[in-house]
């Protein structure tokens, strides 16, 4: 598929649950829909600028009827996606600019913000359902983990936290240790068993919930700068329980494996723009994986053309399918490149300063 114009910088992006759209949010305050086809061909289906200032993050309910906005203005926008026209605005709903959001149920969604401030939400009601103030630096990722009603965050102050949704305490289930490293991204693996979190100077910190939340359990050297950005792979690709791909801000996009660890190849690439989005469609078994940098293009990527080794293997029984078990800490990290494995450390400009660039009012 070819590179998606916008016209301004892409801040976040997020793919429709069901049906083939991606929103993305951007740095002139816009949100713009777009429709694409298995033959890659995309129209815009709607455009509107509910503020001035940039939309940093999005989030769509369940069954995509409502899409979630919020950036700069520090304000919720929730936009009905069949007609493109705002739905509902909570102004004010943080004292600071809000850098992400993830829905969780489908009368629950989350915030948090460059305090570190994190929020719950049912969209019924119009005050917060609960406050979280654990952190003391802005939330750069969610990761929602259903099955045990447990919501992950990672902050710039170096740690990682775990908030029991169903509790009525404003405190978290658990929090890590200082990590002595932002962490600016999230995903998991092994259905779940694991956690992997990328960091400000370029290593993957593996955290297992069997062995509590404190500290990792290892650290995976070899992307030379920041990683911005994770993203696993739907269950229909046999490697899903432990290959990963990595958004970094040397504008890269990687597949990595991790039992064992290998670097298996580049999937896009952003030339000079770091990129700090990736997100894969919900529709047709996770074909397409869109990425965002600095530039005002959306990049759709066929997955299906990267893993088309694995077509003739994604049909067969689980106990035939390759594996490749095995725990990270006596993996064999041979096939990262030495020249990887220095972790350079990024600009705080480039990866996450991006106040500079914002538009005032």
């Amino acid at each position: 598929m070819p590179d998606i114009p916008v016209g301004s910088q892409i801040f976040d992006l997020a793919f429709h649950p069901t049906n083939t759209t991606v929103y993305t949010g951007l740095l002139d305050g816009q949100i713009k829909a777009f429709r694409y086809d298995e033959q890659g061909q995309y129209q815009q289906t709607f455009a509107l600028r509910p503020s001035k200032r940039s939309c940093r993050c999005l989030a769509a309910n369940e069954d995509g009827s409502r899409l979630h906005g919020a950036g700069k203005a520090k304000s919720i926008f929730t936009i009905d996606t069949a007609t493109g026209d705002i739905f509902d605005t909570r102004k004010d709903a943080h004292d600071s600019p809000i850098n992400r959001t993830k829905q969780l149920f489908p009368n629950m969604f989350c915030t948090g913000d460059d305090d570190g401030v994190i929020k719950l939400w049912d969209p019924r009601q119009l005050q917060e359902i609960r406050r979280y103030v654990h952190h003391f630096d802005f939330i750069s990722d969610f990761l929602w983990l259903g099955n045990k009603r447990q919501l992950i965050s990672t902050s710039g102050d170096g740690t990682l936290s775990v908030i029991d949704v169903r509790g009525k305490k404003p405190e978290p289930l658990a929090q890590s240790e200082d990590q002595e490293d932002e962490l600016l991204s999230v995903v998991t693996i092994k259905n779940g068993s694991k956690v992997v979190v990328g960091t400000q100077l370029g290593i993957l910190s593996i955290f297992n919930a069997t062995h509590g939340w404190g500290d990792c359990v290892d650290r995976v050297p070899g992307h030379p700068q920041s990683i911005d950005a994770l993203c696993g792979l739907p269950s229909s690709y046999p490697s899903s329980h432990s290959t990963i791909l990595t958004g970094s801000s040397d504008g890269l996009m990687r597949v990595v494996q991790l039992f064992p660890t290998k670097l298996l190849g580049i999937v896009a690439d952003h030339g000079s723009f770091p990129i700090e989005r990736i997100a894969i469609d919900q529709s047709g078994e996770g074909r397409w994986i869109g990425s965002a940098g600095h530039e005002d293009v959306l990049k759709m990527t066929d997955l299906r053309e990267v893993f088309e080794d694995e077509d003739s293997n994604r049909d067969a029984p689980p106990d035939e399918r390759e594996s490749d078990e095995g725990e990270c800490g006596s993996t064999d990290r041979s096939n990262v490149p030495a020249d990887a494995t220095e972790g350079e450390v990024a600009s705080d400009a480039e990866g996450r300063g991006k106040e500079s660039s914002e538009p005032e009012e």
